[in-house]
């Protein structure tokens, strides 16, 4: 029979470089502490990386600069696995995410209907922040990132830039989803969902 660690390895070199993971990830295989000592002799062996307090990743190499940190959204997701929650790109993040901004935010802030989380990588802040039902009505879906990114654009703000750049980069199935959860969204961006959804070539 494979030892603990030998399974851990195994299970890890199945993922795709750049995962990360918690020790919940590997609790099937042995005891809580059977899986601690074996990630941290791991972690000795430079097969994975210690981000945070109970925090790893299969780290990616470039052949220049050598480890690259993992992506927020690698990061939020085997915290949002731990927690067994769900998660939704919020703010500056959001905006990024659908090419409103060029700019990558150092504080990347996910709303979640499980526990708060803050965890530090780098120069890099990822927030998890425990938001209502309503706003995780969403979660998942192209529409709640819209929404939230909207938001943070704020209605003064956003311009006609913004509608067609969402109007020409969103499938239409994506803006007939988005139309639909319009009833999630505060009042005054509902014009403004209106015309994203409209057929751009019509």
């Amino acid at each position: 029979m494979q030892s603990i660690e030998n399974r851990i390895v195994t299970r890890i070199q199945g993922k795709a470089r750049g995962a990360c993971f918690t020790p919940k990830a590997f609790l099937d295989l042995g005891s809580p502490e059977a899986v601690r000592i074996a990630l941290h002799r791991l972690v000795k062996r430079g097969t994975i990386r210690r981000l945070a307090r109970g925090l790893y990743d299969f780290p990616k190499q470039h052949p220049t600069i050598g480890f690259l940190s993992p992506s927020p959204d690698e990061i939020a997701k085997a915290l949002s696995e731990r927690d067994a929650s769900r998660l939704q790109p919020s703010g500056a993040y959001a905006a990024n995410l659908l090419g409103l901004s060029e700019q990558v935010p150092a504080r990347i802030v996910f709303l979640t209907d499980g526990p708060a989380r803050h965890v530090r990588i780098g120069r890099q802040e990822i927030i998890l922040k425990n938001t209502t039902t309503r706003n995780m009505a969403t979660a998942g879906r192209i529409s709640g990132t819209v929404i939230q990114a909207l938001r943070h654009i704020g209605a003064r703000q956003i311009g006609k830039q913004h509608i067609a750049h969402l109007r020409q980069t969103m499938p239409m199935s994506d803006k007939a989803q988005l139309k639909r959860d319009r009833i999630y969204a505060p009042g005054w961006m509902h014009r403004i969902i209106d015309a994203i959804a409209e057929d751009s070539h019509a």
